[in-house]
């Protein structure tokens, strides 16, 4: 029996909870988040316990000794793209009924709004709320999403990819989509440390400082001759051999 761990479950309830500003979904997710720390245990049954990322794999490892192989998130993605030196916008997408994407939208449009560069806000849900705020910033736009062809167009649209959150849990998949379809990136730690993708972001942790990405990142052409090196660091995510060491446990 092997379980594949996405999430060290009731750390990433406890922090959809910290993003919740609605009293009954804070409660909510504080509550599942205890229910799910005391049914940690029935991963013991397990024979195998594949964990997601690098930080996760130290979690289970320490709580099921000799039970815990990591393996990279899978993902569609079959080659890094080569795109031309610039792009048109900063691009974030992600799906807007998320506490922790609204709370990330939210900080950039409270970066963009003192710049004078364009933010792209891409989901397949539309947010009201997040509508209404944007009206008031004429370089701050929203576009849904249609399908994944309209996806790989924004990507090869967007001059970098914005993407803050604030849970490190597991590896998100648009980080991973972004770098091998997209051009720059800029995060904080909570998205990218213990990944070992933190060499392809630029790294902004605070609003300023972040902020000071953004506007270095509109001023720099796309290398792409640092494809390689994309490349060379993506390998480990490379979804055909890690799918072959989960039938080498298996078999």
């Amino acid at each position: 029996m092997l379980v594949r761990a996405h999430n060290i479950e009731h750390l990433y309830y406890e922090g959809l909870a910290e993003s919740e500003n609605r009293i009954n979904k804070k409660i909510f997710f504080k509550t599942e988040a205890k229910k799910l720390i005391k049914y940690e245990k029935i991963l013991n049954n397990a024979d195998r316990i594949l964990s997601i990322s690098p930080s996760e794999n130290n979690y289970f490892q320490n709580q099921f000794i000799d039970k815990t192989v990591y393996i990279p998130v899978f993902h569609q993605n079959h080659k890094v793209k080569k795109l031309s030196k610039n792009g048109e916008f900063a691009l974030y997408h992600g799906d807007l009924r998320i506490s922790d994407n609204i709370r990330s939208v939210n900080f950039l449009i409270d970066i963009f709004k003192g710049i004078k560069f364009p933010l792209l806000i891409a989901s397949s849900f539309v947010n009201d709320l997040i509508i209404n705020e944007i009206s008031k910033y004429e370089n701050i736009s929203f576009v849904t999403i249609k399908n994944q062809e309209h996806m790989m167009d924004l990507f090869d649209k967007a001059h970098m990819n914005a993407l803050p959150t604030f849970q490190k849990t597991g590896i998100k998949l648009k980080l991973i989509n972004s770098l091998f379809n997209g051009r720059f990136c800029v995060t904080n730690n909570e998205m990218v440390e213990d990944t070992g993708l933190e060499s392809l972001c630029e790294i902004g942790e605070t609003k300023e400082i972040f902020s000071q990405k953004v506007v270095e990142l509109f001023h720099r052409d796309y290398d792409s001759t640092k494809i390689e090196e994309r490349k060379n660091v993506l390998k480990s995510f490379d979804t055909e051999v890690n799918a072959k060491k989960i039938a080498e446990l298996i078999y």
